[in-house]
């Protein structure tokens, strides 16, 4: 359900999502599967507040945007850092059989989890092959 266009356009994401940039801090890890007639998405965002959350569906690009801030207080020492800060965002082209008129969003325990609806026609079927002597066999998964 998601399309992959340009493998260096790819290469470059994930080298963005592994070290990140000076303007763009290391982006959100997710996981993508199907199940039940749903395409789901699930962003880890660990300490992002929810009012922090921006999502938004432009045609078949749906772009989740982030903020994770700054801890640190006056009069406190940063002793580590590590954990990206900042505004950061991900952007999914979403194939044109995903319904997006219907996306559900949650979060929970750090999760952003979106559920995008597989409409019934995009769904994988059987379909049924009758030989010349009038079997039936099942082809499809």
């Amino acid at each position: 359900m998601l399309m992959r266009t340009d493998p260096f356009r790819e290469l470059d994401r994930l080298t963005q999502q592994v070290f990140g940039t000076a303007a763009r801090p290391a982006a959100m890890p997710m996981d993508a599967w199907q199940e039940n007639g749903e395409f789901v998405v699930a962003f880890d965002l660990p300490g992002v507040k929810l009012d922090s959350l921006d999502l938004n569906v432009e045609r078949n690009v749906l772009t989740v945007r982030a903020e994770r801030q700054d801890p640190t207080q006056p009069n406190v020492e940063l002793v580590a850092s590590e954990r990206p800060r900042g505004v950061f965002s991900r952007q999914l082209i979403l194939g044109d059989t995903l319904n997006t008129d219907d996306i559900k969003a949650s979060y929970d325990r750090g999760v952003l989890t979106l559920r995008i609806p597989v409409p019934q026609q995009a769904q994988p079927r059987k379909i049924e092959v009758q030989t010349q002597q009038g079997e039936m066999h099942q082809i499809g998964s």
